[in-house]
């Protein structure tokens, strides 16, 4: 029997597990608290969702923890804080709990409810499409309701009897169709293009966490000598030596780049500066970004900006990977589209030398840089869908206890 939530104000328990989370998860209440302006909003959650009511029982940075040896160095905290959410849930029923993201955490406990017979959904899909597709059934199990990002997510579930609903990518809706790149440029101070000169923007991003930057940015570096070297060599009325922006998301990952380029002689001549954070605005004012495999490749690809994508591992972490992963491409915007339409240069294929062969052929090819945009734009078209909204109106359907199993004709 449906419950009338007008006359019982309802309790939205919510779990998010890192910024990028508290940003879905506020967005999120704003849209179901226009749906039902009493409920009430519980659970783990940060400074956004806190700043619109929502009552955090444990400090979100409790769990924003990164790496294997950390994260096992914490793991007794982990399992408690976890006990102490599912407790609650327990003991106060709330209507519906949500998960988001963080699905080490979040996809245990949402099982351990959902068996108490609590309603559970689950907001971004794990990469169970891509590697360890076995856990497909342990998430069937957790969750009454898969929320998903991309559509060939939606179509993975399906095929699996899971209940999913594709509701788009926050990203998409918040990043303009057609983005301002000289207002970038702007904001960023960069020089103004001269109508005699090419003077080429690249960024460079290789990742945000230590031992990315360790694998990916000497070469990187190394890379951006050969296109400077290139770009000198291959001629046009007054080339100017191109400029290099490494965005750097901390002060470590900023210290650990400086340490790169105070070792090479090489990489001290470019013409390159480092950029506390403002990766979004250096990608925006880019000709070409040079980036590690990750979310990133999704933003660059909303920013309809050419890109290479590159990715490094330890040889035995690969040979683990290779063997598991159940995928025939690694950037989001080649898994989007209908075709590879980005290089990707992983493992013994990186060098520097790939790299800038890469890079050039972007960097002097209008043709292909334009069908490139326009695939870009095509894919965020598709994703551009009002995700809060979206995710909202299925989180209803499951609390007014519709089926959920049917597809939605999209």
């Amino acid at each position: 029997m449906a419950v009338n939530y007008q006359e019982r104000p309802l309790t939205i328990a919510m779990v998010a597990g890192e910024t990028s989370g508290d940003l879905l998860g506020a967005d999120l209440m704003a849209s179901l608290r226009q749906r039902y302006p009493r409920a009430r909003f519980v659970g783990i959650g940060g400074p956004l969702m806190i700043d619109l009511g929502f009552h955090s029982i444990v400090p979100m940075e409790r769990l924003s923890v990164m790496g294997l040896v950390e994260v096992l160095g914490r793991l007794r905290e982990l399992f408690a804080i976890r006990a102490r959410i599912r407790n609650y849930c327990l003991i106060n029923r709330p209507d519906v709990l949500i998960g988001i993201d963080a699905p080490d955490f979040t996809l245990g406990l949402e099982k351990q409810v959902r068996a108490a017979g609590i309603p559970t959904a689950h907001y971004v899909s794990p990469s169970v499409w891509a590697w360890r597709q076995g856990r497909i059934h342990s998430i069937a199990r957790s969750v009454d309701l898969m929320l998903t990002l991309f559509p060939f997510e939606a179509v993975f579930y399906q095929e699996k009897g899971v209940p999913v609903r594709f509701v788009g990518h926050p990203l998409a809706d918040r990043i303009p169709l057609e983005p301002d790149q000289a207002g970038a440029r702007q904001l960023l101070a960069l020089p103004e293009h001269q109508p005699q000169q090419r003077r080429p923007i690249v960024a460079l991003l290789p990742g945000s966490r230590g031992g990315e930057m360790g694998f990916l940015g000497p070469l990187f570096l190394q890379a951006a000598v050969e296109i400077a070297r290139q770009w000198q060599q291959q001629g046009g009325e007054q080339p100017v030596a191109p400029l290099f922006l490494v965005p750097c998301i901390n002060k470590a990952r900023q210290q650990q780049m400086q340490e790169l380029l105070d070792a090479s002689p090489e990489v001290q001549a470019l013409n390159l500066r480092l950029v506390p954070g403002q990766s979004r605005e250096i990608m925006a004012a880019a000709d070409l970004v040079l980036l590690a495999s990750g979310t990133a490749t999704l933003e660059a690809m909303l920013l309809k900006r050419p890109m290479v994508v590159a990715y490094r591992m330890t040889a035995m972490s690969h040979w683990l990977v290779s063997r598991m992963i159940k995928v025939t491409h690694i950037a989001l915007p080649n898994l989007l589209s209908e075709e590879p339409v980005v290089p990707e240069l992983i493992q013994d294929d990186c060098t520097p030398e790939t790299l800038a062969e890469a890079a050039m052929a972007r960097l002097l090819s209008d043709d292909k840089v334009a069908h490139e945009q326009q695939v870009f734009r095509e894919i965020h078209q598709r994703l551009r869908r009002n995700a809060s909204e979206r995710a909202a109106d299925a989180i209803s359907q499951l609390l007014r206890g519709e089926d959920l199993s049917v597809p939605e004709d999209d």
